[in-house]
């Protein structure tokens, strides 16, 4: 995990954040959310009274926060932090009133959600109206949502056999950019520029392709050999990524261009909005 700490504020109280760049989300100091949600003086001892009342939360503690570095009044230290996921799962062990305006907010973000799970169409119509407001063309969003959909198939085919989401999707998806394209995820968001935003939505359509063909020769591989450790799955996304790699150097070879670019979304629709200012000065 790549981090970058940051402050949130909360109702004007700071939440200790830490950006993971592989998983692309922030994960929340427990005791900082707790404290700022209950007033608690002790949330270090709220927390651990709060696990005693839910022992299903307890049980799956492991699993819910991860120790991550963040500043403290005695220097940097490990604190116990959470997603937003998993911090929707711990303040429902909150009865305090105060947690309300919060729980709220993630009860209707979920609801959304489930909206979305039960007719897919939503999601899809969501995402397209997103990618047209931000000013992608017609054939670039075609090819992301195309791009969605290989991934999911991709992450159902791990998940059948026993990958754990989170760290081990990242692993893997790592393993399958630097195959292909020459670069870990972390180096190719680099090279174009970029931070917190999405690599895929980054991508040209040639990236874009290359990286689906990635994707789904790494899902039909798994398929077709049942790789049941994280090893042997390691090996499938280099045979899967190698496939698409292999595809990206004979079109470089014949057409004397990169295929991985610089360019990123940004700079694109810049160039693109200039061309249509220009246009219209010339039209006038």
């Amino acid at each position: 995990m790549t981090q970058k700490q940051g402050i949130q504020l909360f109702e004007e109280r700071k939440v200790r954040t830490v950006w993971d760049d592989r998983s692309e989300e922030w994960y929340f100091a427990v005791s900082d959310v707790v404290e700022v949600l209950t007033d608690s003086v002790n949330p270090t001892d709220y927390i651990k009274k709060m696990k005693k009342r839910d022992p299903e939360l307890s049980k799956g503690w492991g699993q819910i926060v991860t120790p991550l570095s963040v500043q403290t009044a005695g220097g940097r230290q490990r604190v116990n932090c959470a997603s937003a996921q998993g911090m929707f799962r711990i303040i429902q062990s909150i009865p305090s009133p105060k947690a309300e305006p919060f729980k709220q907010w993630m009860a209707q973000v979920a609801a959304d959600r489930l909206d979305q799970m039960q007719d897919p169409e939503l999601s899809i119509q969501q995402a397209m109206a997103d990618y047209k407001q931000l000013g992608y063309s017609d054939n670039w969003i075609n090819q992301r949502l195309k791009a969605i959909e290989v991934r999911k198939d991709l992450t159902d085919a791990w998940k059948k056999r026993g990958v754990q989401e989170g760290q081990q999707f990242a692993t893997l998806t790592d393993i399958i950019t630097n195959a292909w394209s020459g670069f870990t995820t972390r180096e190719y968001k680099a090279y174009k520029g970029l931070h917190k935003e999405n690599l895929r939505d980054n991508m040209t359509n040639t990236e874009l392709i290359l990286n689906m063909l990635a994707e789904a020769s790494t899902k039909d591989i798994t398929e077709a050999t049942e790789p049941r450790t994280l090893a042997a799955h390691k090996a499938v996304a280099r045979q899967g990524g190698a496939i698409a790699r292999n595809a990206r150097l004979e079109l470089e070879a014949r057409t004397g261009k990169k295929v991985v670019s610089r360019l990123n979304a940004k700079q694109v629709l810049a160039a693109k909005q200039a061309e249509q200012i220009e246009a219209a000065e010339e039209g006038k």
